[in-house]
Order: structure tokens, then C-alpha cells, then sequence
């Protein structure tokens, strides 16, 4: 079924690609066997016990049989978050882009009515990672770029208008989506290195940072066509939309045009937001503050918080509705 025709249209899932092990220098990465159990290193971190062989995270038959099973029509493709490398040196990042990306190009090509693709990008190196991405949009077809929340600049650091105006040039969405602390930039806070808090609030804590600093930062109001979509409904953003709103109204330090009624608003109403949550009444805040118009279906397919079944919450009809406009379909 073709993303024009999809009911069901999945925006987040992360694929991993053979031919890209080994091409980021000493970082890898690298996928071994350790008495029986697997272990995938990205330079001094192991994520153990993830079963990317033999799985739809890297074997598009076996994804193509899950989102039949599943109830997913249409899929965009995007980076493992293990392997954004936006820290490591950037001839090294470059390499594995441009490998990851023209494998990725090969996997939808054999499903093209079922997969899309999003480009990794080396996002320590603004112009490489510009190259990158005229390269994926133009030679190879790619629907968006995407990038995590962390790098050597932030978000709202001028380096990085150059890159949102290339973004906007090429009438592309911009994806972002957090990356568990410490894997090739500076670690997170200690209380994370237990219990997988890295993940479980990590990465809410990042994805709300990353659109406060898009809205203080001044992103959205300098580029004004700009389309970002955040994971994970932007983390606790529905949660803590008053504190940040009052701050906007109230701080010295937040730009005049912020200031103005209904501005803050007005610009986090302008974000796509992921729907995976898992919870239906976060979801129904999310809605009561940001609205349903840029709503989209995600499912972190494959992965450990997946659902077994596409739950699209009664609005199935608008997601797709609004994916396809997000994906410029």
C-alpha cells in the first residue's frame, strides 16, 4: 500500500544496517556474540542483550511481515539513536552517514510502497552535514532529515540556522529524537545510570529541553517554515506547558515578540508531536494544549516499548491524514 493510500503511517522506526558496522572508525559500530548473548558497541558503550539480527530492526522481510501483523501500512525509516555519532570527529560521523544512508536507500528500495527513509546527518560539521542532506534529498529520494537532541552546538546555537534553512530549502520535515546520554558526548546526570532512567526519563527530560530551546532560542520565530516533529508526544512538555508559559511572560530575559499573548502558544502549536506515550490521558493533555492537527502515529517499532498491535486512539483517519502532510505526500 503506497504512503498516498496508507490507513496506518508509523513515523518512528529506527533501523540498523550491516553495512554500516565498523565504518565510524574506533566507535564501530560493532555487533558480536557473547556467549550467546549479543552485544552491539558504539567506542567504550554496550548495549547487551538486544536482538538486532535475525529482527525487523535490521531483516526488511521479517518488518514488512510484523507491520502486517501489526496493522502498519507505511513506515518511515530513521537512525538507530545508539548511532547518531554528533560527538565523535566528523570525518568519522561523515563516513558512517553516508554508508548508513545509502543502505538505508537500498532497503526501501526493495519496499517502496511500504518504507520511507530519514537521513543520518553529522551534525558537528554544519556543512558536511548540509552535504548530507541534499545528497539524501536529492540522489536518494529521502522524505526528512534527522538529527538528535544533543551535539558539540545546541539547537538555538546560530551554527545552526544555516542547516534549518537548508531544511527549508528542500521543503523537508526535521525529526528529532533523544539519544541516551554518554554514548559518544558528555553523560547525563548519575541518578540515570540506574534503572535505565537514561531512557525511561532521559529521554523525556531531553525531548522537553530540546523544544524549550527551540521556542526560547528563537528557532521557530527565525524560521518560520520550518517543520520539526518530536518524539514521544515532546516528553513532559503537556506536563510543564503552564511553568514555561509563565516564564515566557515573565522572564527578563525572554525575547519581546515571546512576550506577546498567545506567542508561546502559538509556537509549540507549530511542532508535530509523536503520539507513542503510553498513556491515554497524557495524550489527552497533550491534545487539550497543543491540539490534534500535528498529531502522528509513532511506535519505536521493534523496539522494547513497541505495541503489539497499531493503536491509533480512534483518530486513525487524522493521523494518516496529518503524516501525509508532515511528509509532504
Amino acid at each position: 500500500m503506497s504512503l498516498a493510500a496508507a490507513r496506518v503511517i508509523d513515523i518512528h522506526a529506527h533501523a540498523v544496517i550491516e553495512e554500516t558496522f565498523g565504518t565510524a572508525g574506533r566507535f564501530g559500530p560493532e555487533l558480536y556474540d557473547d556467549a550467546g548473548v549479543p552485544v552491539f558497541r558504539i567506542g567504550d558503550y554496550t548495549l547487551r542483550g538486544v536482538r538486532y539480527r535475525g529482527s525487523a530492526f535490521m531483516d526488511p522481510d521479517i518488518r514488512i511481515a510484523a507491520m502486517d501483523r501489526i496493522g502498519i501500512d507505511w513506515q518511515l525509516l530513521s537512525p538507530n539513536p545508539l548511532t547518531y555519532f554528533h560527538f565523535i570527529p566528523a570525518t568519522e560521523a561523515a563516513s558512517f552517514c553516508r554508508t548508513h544512508n545509502d543502505a538505508l536507500a537500498a532497503v526501501v528500495a526493495r519496499y517502496p510502497e511500504r518504507l520511507g527513509a530519514a537521513a543520518a546527518l553529522p551534525m558537528q560539521d554544519i556543512d558536511a552535514a548540509i552535504a548530507e542532506l541534499r545528497r539524501a534529498a536529492g540522489d536518494l529520494g529521502f522524505r526528512a532529515a534527522y538529527i538528535g537532541t544533543d551535539m558539540p552546538h545546541g539547537l538555538a546555537d546560530p551554527v545552526m540556522d544555516r542547516f534549518y534553512e537548508a531544511v527549508v530549502a528542500l521543503d523537508l520535515p526535521l525529526f528529532i529524537h533523544p539519544a541516551s546520554a554518554g554514548i559518544d558526548g558528555p553523560p547525563g546526570p548519575a541518578a540515570f545510570t540506574q534503572f535505565e532512567l537514561d531512557i525511561t526519563l532521559g529521554f523525556a527530560m531531553q525531548e522537553t529541553a530540546a523544544l524549550a530551546t527551540l521556542v526560547f532560542g528563537g528557532v521557530l520565530h527565525r524560521h518560520p517554515g520550518l517543520d520539526v516533529c518530536i518524539s514521544h508526544g515532546g516528553g513532559a512538555l503537556a506536563l510543564v506547558w503552564g511553568r514555561l508559559r509563565h516564564a515566557a511572560h515573565k522572564r527578563q530575559w525572554v525575547p519581546a515578540y515571546l512576550r506577546e499573548e498567545g506567542q508561546f502558544e502559538d509556537a509549540l502549536r507549530r511542532i508535530w508531536y509523536d503520539i507513542h506515550m503510553h498513556d491515554d490521558r497524557s495524550l489527552d493533555l497533550l491534545i487539550e494544549r497543543a491540539g490534534r492537527d500535528r498529531l502522528v502515529y509513532g511506535t519505536n517499532f521493534a523496539g522494547w516499548d513497541a505495541p503489539q498491535q497499531a493503536e491509533t486512539h480512534g483518530m486513525e483517519t487524522l493521523l494518516a491524514d496529518n503524516a501525509r502532510r508532515l511528509l509532504r505526500a
